[in-house]
Order: C-alpha cells, then structure tokens, then sequence
C-alpha cells in the first residue's frame, strides 16, 4: 500500500490490485468508497481500465480486415471487460509524499499488447490521476482509456453533468442501439438524486466536467477529466451504498459499433493518454 498525504488530504494506492486506488479522503470525509480489504478488484476505490473501457461482443473484434478474438477475462461475465489493467500487479517507480507513479509494462489481452503508466498526484484540494498505454504490439490496433471510481452513495447523494447523447443497454449489458439518442437536456442537468432502481447507461458528447454533492457522511467534488469524452453512470439501486461514474474514451462495446467511436488507432511504440482530476 501506498499512502500520499497532503494537508488533509490522503489518498492510498494498491499496486498489486491494477494499482487503483484504496481510498481517498479530505478532511476526514471520503470521496471515494473505501476498499473493503477484499481480493477483489471491484471492492476498490477507483480501478484503472487499460487497454479499453467495459465490454467487448462477438468473441472480439475486426480491426484492418482481420478478426481479433478477446475472451471473456472475469468469472461469470460472457465477454470481456475493462482489458486486464485492472487484474494485474503494477510496479512503483516513484514515490513521494504527494505522488506517486507506477508502470504495468506486459499488459495482454486478446490482440493487445501493451504497457501503460499512472501518475497520482495529490493536493490539499485535488487528486490528479494521469493514465497513459502505449502499444507495443507489431501491427496497429484501437486503444481506448478510462477510470472506473465507486463513490459514495446517500439520500443525500447528487449528480449534474452535461452530455449530449445517451446509450441506453440490453438485458446483457450492451449498447441498445449503434448510435446515441440525443440527449436534449434531461436528468442530471441540474444537481438531482440518481434513480431509485438500476442504471447501467453511457453517455456521450460528455464535457469532462460533473458536481457530486454530498451531504455530511462524504465530501462534495467536481470532477474534470481530459480525453475522455464518454461517462458512464451505474448504480445498482438505491440500497447501494456507492455509485460510479466513470469517465472513459469509448462507449460499451465500441470495438463492433459502426466507426468504432470514441478508439484511437496506436501505431506501434504510439503512445495515449486522459486525465481526471
């Protein structure tokens, strides 16, 4: 584990979980959900997700004329989902009181064979968290990029965010349509409590930036983020006690949707790379 501290402000990194986070906290008050301590991944903070965003159909891809297979990578999940960043240990190269960065340098996956690096730097008043991949594969290949972070969830609890489209899903957690439905303001817009059910949906032409205000149990953030035009908002019910939004490049399955929205060709030794703060 590592520990960042600056004034207040305290952030805990796990290496050998995907190096995601622990925790992240300011005057007491969580921002994130904390790590439960389980094996699993999903029980933390915040996961990073390399060298794509959620989930893959088909058993893969075509990509340049030619069909790559990507199997499924999780227990009970029947296509693949947020690459194997999240599943592999990373190795510290620097650390500081107020910074930290690591480098997973063999990711594979499906065709994908890359490394990648995280940058976390905390302030009295922020967390930047800088992800980068790089391709390292012989032939070119679509790279996407994300952050996966679990916040805290209340009656209190309050989203706003802008977007412009919305990617409804099927039963099996797939884009319900190959293009977004204009969005045209609706929910969200203006700070509201998110639905009392489920919700799993994208939303695209997302302007990098969202407001979740908090009552006294977790501290009130803005979020803002860079290369990462697409959010996804899921909470299973109101029950929960956490909810993710998460800034990523791509929609759901976007290796197969017309145009491959949202994926960046990586040349190999090409290099991409998104921020959130």
């Amino acid at each position: 584990m590592i520990t960042l501290t600056a004034d207040t402000a305290r952030a805990r990194i796990v290496p050998l979980l995907g190096g995601g986070l622990a925790g992240l906290w300011n005057d007491g008050l969580p921002v994130l959900r904390p790590w439960s301590g389980n094996a699993d991944p999903f029980t933390l903070a915040c996961n990073l997700l390399v060298p794509f965003s959620n989930r893959i159909s088909h058993g893969g891809f075509t990509y340049d004329g030619h069909f790559h297979p990507v199997a499924p990578n999780l227990p009970g999940e029947p296509y693949p989902i947020h690459g194997d960043g999240f599943q592999r240990a990373w190795a510290p190269t620097v650390t500081h009181k107020d910074y930290a960065e690591l480098t997973l340098s063999q990711g594979e996956i499906g065709p994908f064979r890359y490394s990648a690096t995280v940058s976390y730097y905390l302030t009295p008043h922020s967390l930047i968290t800088a992800l980068a991949v790089t391709n390292r594969a012989t032939t070119a290949l679509p790279y996407g990029l994300g952050l996966h972070p679990w916040f805290p969830r209340d009656a209190a609890t309050r989203l706003q965010f802008t977007a412009t489209g919305t990617w409804p899903e099927t039963p099996d957690h797939l884009p319900a349509t190959t293009q977004p439905a204009p969005r045209n303001g609706g929910p969200w817009t203006t700070q509201a409590p998110l639905p009392q059910d489920w919700i799993n949906a994208g939303f695209s032409g997302w302007d990098g930036q969202a407001c979740i205000a908090q009552g006294p149990n977790a501290a009130t953030i803005q979020l803002t983020a860079t290369n990462l035009p697409t959010a996804l908002l899921y909470s299973p019910s109101s029950a929960a006690d956490f909810f993710c939004f998460e800034p990523v490049s791509h929609p759901v399955d976007a290796h197969n949707l017309p145009g491959q929205p949202g994926l960046t060709r990586l040349a190999s030794g090409e290099t991409l790379t998104a921020t959130m703060t």
